[in-house]
């Protein structure tokens, strides 16, 4: 099946995407039956471009590369916003890989809205709108028969989602546990050999592991949107990010760590969310774990999440959990289900 693709978005996970594409087309072709052609591009920084006869995505990948910027693609209508360039394009998908904002979601939230609201069918990496507006939006998707699908929004290329909808199908899901913030992993980790916070978070910066601005990490808004995602995706909760029970990484020191260690435990960002009676409760605490737990076990910034269902007792998961190539390969993955359910395989 061959899809007409809109990218909102152009930073390093919808380059990610964009380079998978590249790199695996006749392999796609030939293995899935899948085929695309890219007919627009919009980002606030990079530019915008939308030519209805199909874009060239090689060179709109080098000229991202070497320029910073896809404003001298020749021809082509430019200038347009997300919002023109979804309203505008004929296309049955759109990629929605702009910024996350977990205070109201936008521009993503707007951007899913108008696609649904044309009969697109979207995939997105964007947490913001599944975290403050999941059932608001697939109700959307389902009254215009439409898919949204948003496997990046937790574990980044990391099947979390599909492995609870699709590979546990059947099963009902009674608790999720998990590191889900590859950052503040990270900076524990390092804490174990003697650093402080302030050092320990200086060098994940350096290597890119966290924000110049990192509070969504530290403050664990970033896990919580997830577990809320987890929480209402899987286990068919009706939770929002301020029920989360939050508290970050910030007022954690050498010395609880070296005390934990000592008593064979070991200090780890932990997200959980649990059926008490009817009721969904989650929450996000640094714990103290066994060395007989799993999480306790996962190194730097990997991520991992365990699921305890009626049928399998615990299904564990982990790898990676951020970066351009493990969302953009998340991308790749929901449109590769997507081509499956519309072909009827």
């Amino acid at each position: 099946m061959k899809f007409r693709l809109i990218l909102v978005g152009f930073g390093n996970v919808a380059q990610g995407f964009a380079s998978l594409l590249v790199k695996k087309r006749d392999y796609l072709r030939t293995r899935h039956g899948f085929e695309y052609e890219i007919v627009a591009v919009a980002d606030t920084i990079k530019g915008s471009i939308m030519a209805q006869t199909g874009l060239d995505l090689e060179r709109l990948l080098s000229l991202a590369h070497e320029r910073g910027s896809i404003k001298d693609y020749p021809g082509g209508v430019r200038d347009l916003s997300g919002i023109e360039t979804i309203e505008q394009a004929h296309a049955d998908v759109l990629v929605e890989a702009t910024w996350t904002n977990l205070k109201d979601g936008e521009p993503g939230l707007t951007h899913i809205k108008k696609a649904l609201e044309r009969d697109l069918h979207v995939v997105t990496t964007n947490k913001g709108p599944i975290a403050l507006a999941y059932h608001e939006l697939v109700a959307l998707a389902r009254r215009r028969g439409r898919h949204l699908r948003f496997e990046g929004t937790v574990l980044s290329g990391t099947p979390a989602i599909s492995l609870g909808t699709e590979a546990l199908a059947g099963s009902s899901i009674k608790s999720i546990r998990g590191i889900l913030n590859g950052t503040t992993n990270y900076v524990l980790d390092e804490m174990r050999t003697g650093r402080t916070y302030e050092q320990a978070l200086r060098t994940a910066q350096e290597l890119g592991y966290a924000e110049a601005d990192p509070t969504n990490d530290v403050e664990a808004w970033d896990t919580a949107a997830k577990i809320t995602i987890l929480a209402n995706v899987l286990m068919d909760g009706s939770i929002r990010l301020a029920d989360v029970h939050r508290q970050g990484i910030t007022e954690i020191t050498p010395e609880d760590v070296s005390d934990a260690e000592s008593k064979g435990r070991r200090i780890k960002l932990v997200a959980e969310a649990r059926r008490n009676e009817r009721q969904i409760r989650a929450q996000v605490i640094p714990e103290r774990l066994d060395q007989c737990d799993l999480l306790s076990h996962v190194p730097g910034v990997l991520n991992a999440m365990i699921l305890s269902t009626d049928v399998q007792p615990d299904v564990a998961i982990v790898g990676p959990g951020a970066g351009g190539d493990s969302a953009g390969y998340a991308l790749l993955s929901d449109l590769l289900a997507l081509n499956r359910i519309l072909e009827g395989k």
